[in-house]
């Protein structure tokens, strides 16, 4: 094993020289014996030591104590201060009550080389605690989400770039701020602003998810979806000693949703519902009905007459926009708590909720007969076509949604064959 180098920095030469002795009879090697301050800090520079061993009362304009901290804090040299009796007592408040950072002259080289020794590990301990902090600083910090650690006691004791870039809070305005004054969150599902979840965890002791609807309040007010978790920091011992949130932006993913739900469940070129949509409505004012005796509602199944004259004579595009244009209007001849659908190529659906008759069933499909004799203009064309409407409501204690759109769907044929641009009751 190779011998560890040490500076020497000591004024007085028989000290200097006995030093020097027993350093090399611990098995050290002395790389220089300097008399002043300015001399070791240009030799550290130049011989890069393990360790300095200073005289705290030098000759030269720089005392032992200043030059010890430049080494320290510029080179990153551990530093044992030499120090007699007097001067340790005098020095010892300020300087020197660090353990194992003096030795006092006279020593024993037992005592010189514990000293050394307890330096040494000291410094090793500490450059280890320093870079591993350093690595886990280089890791949160290269993290594509947000990263932020609290103290025991709620408060902000880190946030890495990306939390700085969403909260809209630098980390030094953060450190020792309460949590919910930096990370301002909704839960959108109820309204309601969300505590300290730092805390919330710590008492827990376990991982918290964010709620599905986790909205973050950035220091500008903007709104943000985040997603991901806050988990309680344990030490060795299993103590917790804070608590650690990471949460990233999911507006994009919320969006895929969105727009997956969209395509579930709505047709693509009308935006109405489409049959899966209308069809879990439709089951669910069946299951309402059954719970209310004086509950009714009504299907309308429409089909378009001369739809597919449209289609052959203008093309595709023009029927596509034709449709769409129709969908609008059957729109507007609705309750907004009612339901229309595309239910495939030129048929449509409607639910009618909570009406007191069929009465108000043909009412509806009177209004839709009459919006549909105004012709649509497309691309300098006038087009027009009717509608025949089957009707069927509850009067027979439906079970299930294919049954009542069966039976709808008989009375549309059957007006159909009544000579189209009407409407037939299911009987």
């Amino acid at each position: 094993m190779f011998a560890r180098k040490i500076l020497v920095v000591e004024d007085e030469k028989v000290i200097a020289s006995n030093i020097r002795k027993s350093l090399q009879k611990l098995g050290y090697s002395v790389s220089e014996i300097t008399k002043s301050g300015e001399e070791a800090i240009k030799k550290v520079a130049e011989t890069h030591p393990h360790l300095v061993l200073i005289d705290i009362c030098l000759a030269g304009e720089i005392d032992g104590v200043h030059v010890a901290d430049i080494i320290q804090n510029h080179f990153h040299v551990p530093v044992v201060y030499l120090t007699e009796c007097s001067e340790y007592k005098t020095l010892h408040k300020n300087q020197l009550s660090e353990p194992f950072s003096y030795i006092v002259k006279p020593f024993l080289e037992s005592d010189l080389h514990f000293a050394i020794e307890m330096a040494l590990y000291k410094h090793q301990s500490k450059k280890i605690l320093y870079e591993e902090k350093q690595r886990l600083g280089a890791i949160i910090n290269s993290m594509g989400c947000a990263v932020i650690v609290t103290y025991a006691n709620g408060c902000i004791q880190m946030m890495n770039p990306i939390a700085e870039l969403m909260t809209g809070w630098k980390q030094s305005e953060a450190l020792g701020k309460d949590l919910v004054e930096v990370v301002n969150l909704v839960d959108k599902d109820v309204g309601e602003t969300i505590e300290n979840l730092a805390t919330y965890v710590m008492e827990a002791g376990e991982i918290f998810n964010l709620p599905e609807n986790c909205t973050l309040i950035t220091k500008e007010g903007k709104e943000i979806a985040i997603g991901d978790n806050v988990a309680p920091i344990r030490d060795q011992k299993g103590n917790i000693t804070g608590a650690v949130l990471v949460f990233q932006d999911i507006t994009k993913r919320k969006q895929t949703e969105a727009q997956l739900i969209r395509n579930a469940f709505y047709d693509g070129l009308t935006a109405l519902p489409n049959r899966v949509l209308f069809l879990d409505r439709l089951r669910q004012t069946i299951e309402r009905s059954k719970r209310r005796s004086d509950y009714y509602f009504a299907v309308l199944f429409l089909d378009l007459d001369g739809f597919k004259e449209i289609n052959d004579r203008f093309g595709h595009g023009i029927g596509d926009d034709f449709l769409v244009a129709i969908a609008r209007r059957l729109e507007s001849c609705l309750r907004s708590g009612d339901t229309v659908a595309r239910f495939g190529g030129d048929e449509f659906t409607v639910l009618l909720e909570d009406i007191k008759d069929i009465t108000d069933a043909t009412n509806v499909a009177k209004r839709i007969q009459d919006s549909l004799r105004s012709p649509v203009n497309l691309n300098g064309y006038e087009l027009s076509a009717t509608a025949s409407i089957g009707i069927t409501w509850n009067f027979s204690n439906y079970e299930e949604p294919a049954t009542l759109l069966r039976d709808a769907d008989i009375a549309m044929y059957r007006a159909k064959r009544q000579g189209k641009a009407t409407y037939a009751i299911f009987s």
